[in-house]
């Protein structure tokens, strides 16, 4: 292992921190739950309301930032190319984003909120439920938290690639902090960065697996249970998969198995789409996208002060604050395959594309179970009631080749979990190797082990409510430090606009000093020629008589 691969001080903290974790969930995890809960209750309670507004903020920043004169700034050396195609770019970023959240939740939420009307906005399984469902299922999934990874990943492109600099989160504040992101504040901001992705990680492999479960006793032809000795089965298996993909470069470890995510969700929401209620999908799409730019505003900072219900917290605070203890991860890795983008092309790239790709998941699957509980009496609401993960697996059966769609999700799930974890591997092996872009081997399959240990932990200690606890806990110190990661981000791009305009200024003056110097030669040496061949040329007039 070489001095720029060795693990420093950060890898060290945050295995300790991890350690710490795991070792209390195993001794003591009626314990670890009560006392997340706790501190998940005082969160909620008295910072919810900064969740909301961080997170707006985030969206407001990243469309200024895109669309002023820094989006021209190219996350590299000025006309360098991208360092992969755009359809592969898009794809490594949708699927370490939002892949397996995605499927699990694609028809789980809008039928939950059909169920269960958010804010009791609606009377239960009306139409009036069906329209908030699929409203408030694409905000979550929507600009606002495409946000969270696009602040994380600019910073961290700009300054790795613009800048020339290692591709930690600490040298996000170097032109705040100075020489100081060298020492404790930075070992400690690039910690807590760690510890944040593994939670989000953790959360999402921990979905993951609990689809995979739900999707194994759908299809399966033997007999299979429903609970925390398969999952932490279907892990240890997953687990040993993305391990081994975590051993080759990333160009083979991540973008191959990616494009084949990319390729299989493809045709999976084709075959749904057209085989489904098509016309009922491109409405109902219609119509979320609509009632979601006409109360966007009003979604995103809604609180609950006059009812004291804990919807918001459940939900909006809980997607939002997954997004933030997931944002160092997509961030980073979205930074790593994007160099040679502009920033507004790499904004538009992150926030906009994969909210396409999400209004038109959701719409095709959550639309199609809407349509079948409302007007087939699919009975998924009721399933959905019983178990969350099944929503996906009943809507499917309503299809032809139910069997084979069945399958088909539980590879692509399958695929996701090992997209995400493996893309983790690198970002973390990233982190605690001082920036490196290809960390070594063994600090990969470390943070590998750990990523699965702290994922397996969760699942014993409640499963998905240990997972959205943790989610929210983790991220909120993290959300803090984007708070001033945007602020020093903004400070650097204006230091450079800076030296664009002192640059511009100082070869304004040469060409000006070149032209006045030029303009006194030309005339001292025209008068040195004397009367040039115009001024001594006969002017023509009338010829004499005979002439």
């Amino acid at each position: 292992m070489t001095s720029s691969t060795r693990p420093g001080w950060v890898f060290y903290l945050s295995v300790a921190a991890l350690a710490a974790f795991v070792a209390a969930g195993v001794a003591m995890p009626a314990e670890l739950a009560r006392w997340a809960q706790t501190g998940l209750d005082f969160t909620t309670q008295h910072f919810g309301w900064l969740y909301l507004f961080a997170t707006t903020g985030f969206l407001v920043f990243c469309i200024g930032v895109a669309f002023s004169d820094y989006g021209r700034i190219r996350l590299g050396a000025d006309g360098e190319a991208p360092e992969f195609p755009y359809t592969t770019w898009l794809g490594m970023i949708f699927s370490a984003g939002m892949g397996v959240g995605l499927v699990f939740w694609g028809v789980a939420e809008p039928m939950t909120h059909y169920v269960a009307p958010p804010l009791g906005g609606a009377t239960p399984r009306s139409p009036e439920a069906a329209n908030l469902a699929l409203r408030y299922s694409l905000f979550h999934w929507g600009f606002h938290q495409w946000a969270n990874f696009a602040v994380v990943g600019l910073a961290i492109a700009y300054v790795r690639f613009r800048r020339q600099r290692p591709g930690l989160i600490s040298e996000a504040f170097r032109d705040s902090l100075g020489d100081a992101v060298d020492g404790v504040r930075g070992h400690a901001i690039n910690t807590l960065a760690v510890v944040s992705t593994v939670f989000g990680v953790a959360t999402t492999v921990g979905l993951g697996v609990i689809q995979i479960n739900s999707g194994l006793v759908a299809v399966s032809p033997w007999e299979i249970g429903f609970g925390a000795t398969e999952q932490l089965a279907i892990l240890g298996g997953v687990a040993l998969v993305f391990l081994l993909c975590a051993l080759t470069p990333l160009e083979r470890g991540v973008r191959y198995v990616s494009d084949l995510n990319m390729l299989l969700a493809a045709a999976l929401l084709v075959f749904v789409f057209f085989a489904g209620p098509t016309d009922f999908i491109t409405a109902a799409l219609t119509n979320a996208v609509g009632e979601y730019f006409g109360n966007v505003i009003g979604m995103s900072l809604v609180m609950t002060p006059y009812t004291g219900g804990d919807w918001v917290e459940r939900w909006t605070i809980f997607y939002w604050a997954w997004g933030l203890a997931w944002a160092p991860f997509v961030g980073a890795f979205i930074a790593r395959i994007s160099r040679g983008r502009t920033i507004r092309e790499f904004v538009l790239g992150v926030i906009g594309v994969p909210v396409v790709l999400s209004a038109v998941w959701l719409a095709t699957f959550g639309g199609s179970g809407l349509y079948y509980e409302m007007f087939a009496g699919a009975g998924i609401g009721d399933a959905v009631t019983r178990e969350l993960s099944s929503a996906l697996f009943v809507t499917l059966a309503q299809l032809p080749a139910a069997e084979y769609l069945g399958a088909l999700t539980v590879a692509l799930v399958v695929l996701f979990v090992i997209t995400s974890a493996n893309s983790a591997t690198f970002v973390l092996g990233m982190f605690t190797s001082k920036g490196v872009l290809e960390p070594g081997r063994l600090i990969r399959v470390t943070w590998g082990v750990l990523q699965v240990v702290v994922a397996g932990v969760l699942l014993l200690s409640g499963g998905l409510a240990a997972l959205q606890t943790i989610s929210i806990l983790a991220a909120f110190p993290f959300m803090l430090l984007m708070i001033f990661m945007a602020g020093a981000l903004l400070k650097s791009l204006r230091e450079e606009r800076r030296q664009w305009e002192l640059h511009e200024a100082m070869v304004q003056a040469q060409i000006e000093r070149l032209i006045e110097e030029r303009w006194p030669a030309e005339e001292e040496n025209a008068a040195e020629a004397g009367p040039s061949a115009s001024e001594t040329r006969e002017e023509p007039g009338p010829r004499r008589p005979g002439a």
